[in-house]
């Protein structure tokens, strides 16, 4: 397949000609043609008319609205005031935003000093996104002490602004420009009433561009009504290649073929076995660094709990040379940043270890390769990894790594003008895909498997992020656009934690009824396996100490349950004891009242008692029955002993028994 480099002109073509320092700052940037988007869409905009632009990532959008809003801005008869706005461009991410305002920057801070103070230069563009250094109100105090004719942000940063803290100090009245970048997540992503609110708020006099890589009509024009375009021209740029046909019914052999990626990207796919997948990661990043002394490579993963683990495991198995970065939503802003620009000012081999946060609109010029751990969800994210490189008419390769079932993505992209082909450096590539899931595992495998594993040995964290990932990722493959391709049930889960390099598979649904054929838990005594961070292992002695204890209790009171259990199940021979015991203690009891009754017979007379006024003693059965009184009364007052709680029941039981049977 062969491709070529389209252009739409020299920049003096335009039929509204540029601003002469305009010229110079985009001469500076390196772009001494347009690319056929910008050639389309910057003589449309200026001539206020509205705009749907989609075009593959890297093929010059945002030179497409930055080059328009300037210049109509600065072509204003009468300048803005201090608290209005001019332009307001909103993106999906504060990375975009950021870039988009860079880019702004660059071209007001170019502005020639000007003789006339009435027409003083315009002043520097304001960003609006979440920031440790900077509030909502902060924002607004900026506006207010500094003004900006061009506001660029993100879709909450943005409705704050503006409907917000910023409601009384900012106004709208003379906007004469609305962008919405990266349309199609705006609308997707959850920021339609955001929007809703925002545009419901500017005035109805504007032009307004929608600009994206991935814009189906379903996706733009079902909501354009909602937008407030009114009669867009829609402006597809697409991309053409050349590929050989031996088909005689085709003129020389060649077909021209639509493709939704950049012309000069190269996309491959790579097939493996699933416990293959890091090995074969390391085998791409070490045959591009052996071509290049310098490269840049972004590595996608499913999410970001893959990516902390990554970035803590690959040190152990690729070159000391290559310089790690991490990248993903879960970071803090300043976080993010700091990492984006470390990347993209490293000089020495670099990996950027990230989640699709960085898939989209990121600028990121020398990027020469871009790899695919984990099949992204959907198509559309999967064009825009690929945008990360071959950029602006550079030249870029892009891998995805498929195993067993998913080597039928293949063709699922293809229908969808994304075309792949087998990458030849591939030690599975040798086998026919009928016999990927058969091929025997590559013997490099059980080498970086061990390794990762001594080095989750050395600290409990990192076994515990470990899980994390795997789980976190099986979750994600549960939720993939091609269901049908991608299931759970097809998926390799003992070769997923091989290449993890798990210490042992965690406890989760998925693996209740798994055959675990080929795996072995690692050898580890998990009540003595530490974290190197001293606070977190005091934390986990303490909560050790706290189970233990909990177990202690738990034993004992099974014990007393066991006891009592064993005493309801006494020998019969101890039962019949019992049983003799209650009974010739009823017969005393039954004695005791027979005696008492014969007492109130002789009442009557008071000729039974002697001169001291006692009754004679009897004797034989007599003298028995007072024993027996004695003996009773003695067990009533133990009784009321143990209703005023002086005594326990138990006590009482074991030392008279029980009577009642």
């Amino acid at each position: 397949m062969s491709t070529t480099n389209a252009f739409g002109g020299f920049w003096n073509t335009l039929p509204t000609p540029l601003t002469p320092w305009i010229l110079d700052v985009i001469h500076s940037m390196g772009h001494t043609q347009m690319t056929p988007v910008q050639a389309s869409t910057i003589p449309l905009f200026m001539k206020h008319k509205d705009v749907v632009v989609e075009a593959v990532t890297g093929s010059g959008k945002t030179l497409a609205f930055v080059i328009p809003i300037v210049e109509r801005l600065i072509r204003r008869e009468i300048k803005l005031k201090k608290d209005e706005i001019g332009a307001l461009v909103i993106s999906p991410t504060r990375e975009l935003a950021s870039q988009i305002h860079a880019i702004f920057s660059l071209f007001l801070t170019s502005q020639p000093e000007a003789e006339d103070p009435s027409h003083a230069s315009h002043p520097e563009p304001l960003l609006l996104v979440s920031s440790e250094q900077s509030s909502p109100l902060q924002d607004v105090q900026r506006f207010t002490s500094a003004g900006a004719d061009i506001v660029i942000g993100t879709p909450g940063r943005i409705e704050e602004f503006l409907l917000g803290k910023g409601r009384g100090s900012v106004s709208v009245k003379e906007l004469e420009v609305l962008v919405l970048d990266e349309a199609d997540r705006l609308l997707d992503l959850g920021f339609q009433t955001t929007l809703t609110r925002i545009i419901t708020h500017l005035p109805k006099q504007r032009r307004t561009g929608l600009f994206s890589a991935t814009m189906t009509d379903a996706d733009a024009l079902s909501e354009l009504v909602r937008v407030g375009l009114r009669n867009p021209a829609r402006i597809v740029v697409k991309v053409q290649a050349k590929r050989t046909n031996t088909n005689p019914a085709f003129k020389n052999g060649e077909v021209i073929e639509e493709r939704r990626t950049p012309a000069n990207l190269q996309n491959y796919y790579v097939k493996c076995q699933t416990s293959e997948k890091l090995l074969q990661l390391i085998r791409i990043l070490e045959h591009e660094t052996n071509k290049k002394q310098s490269s840049q490579f972004i590595v996608y993963f499913a999410t970001c709990a893959c990516v902390d683990y990554f970035y803590k495991v690959l040190p152990t198995v690729v070159s000391s040379e290559i310089k790690l970065h991490s990248l993903h939503g879960n970071l803090s802003p300043s976080m993010r940043t700091k990492t984006l620009e470390a990347f993209s000012s490293s000089s020495s081999t670099s990996v950027l270890l990230a989640t699709d946060v960085a898939a989209r609109g990121l600028d990121l010029p020398h990027v020469d390769g871009v790899i695919q751990f984990d099949p992204p969800t959907d198509t559309k994210t999967f064009s825009h990894r690929c945008g990360r490189t071959a950029r602006a008419g550079r030249n870029g390769t892009a891998w995805v790594l498929l195993s067993g079932r998913e080597i039928e993505f293949r063709d699922f992209l293809n229908v969808r003008k994304i075309p792949l082909k087998e990458w030849p450096y591939s030690q599975a590539s040798q086998n026919s895909l009928d016999d990927c899931e058969t091929q025997l595992e590559d013997p490099e495998v059980e080498e970086y498997f061990n390794r990762i594993r001594t080095k989750l040995k050395s600290d409990r964290a990192l076994h515990d992020l470990s899980v994390k990932a795997f789980v976190s990722f099986v979750k994600a493959y549960s939720k993939h656009e091609a269901s049908y391709i991608f299931r759970v049930k097809d998926l390799d889960l003992i070769g997923l934690a091989k290449s993890y390099g798990l210490l042992r598979l965690p406890k989760m649904p998925e693996l209740k009824r798994l055959d675990r054929n080929g795996w072995e838990d690692a050898d580890v005594s998990w009540d003595a396996y530490q974290y190197a961070d001293p606070a977190q292992e005091a934390k986990r002695i303490a909560e050790f100490s706290h189970a233990s204890e909990e177990r202690d209790k738990d034993r004992e009171r099974q014990r007393v349950q066991r006891l009592a259990k064993r005493q309801e199940n006494a020998a019969w021979s101890l039962k019949t004891e019992k049983k003799e015991e209650r009974e010739k203690r009823r017969e005393k009891k039954r004695l005791k009242q027979k005696w008492m009754k014969s007492q109130v017979a002789q009442s009557a007379s008071a000729a039974g008692f002697n001169a001291s006024g006692k009754r004679p003693r009897e004797v034989g059965e007599g003298e028995e029955i007072e024993d027996d009184w004695a003996e009773l009364a003695r067990e009533e007052k133990m009784a009321k002993r143990v209703r005023k709680g002086v005594m326990s029941q138990k006590e009482f039981d074991a030392e008279f028994g029980d009577l009642d049977g």
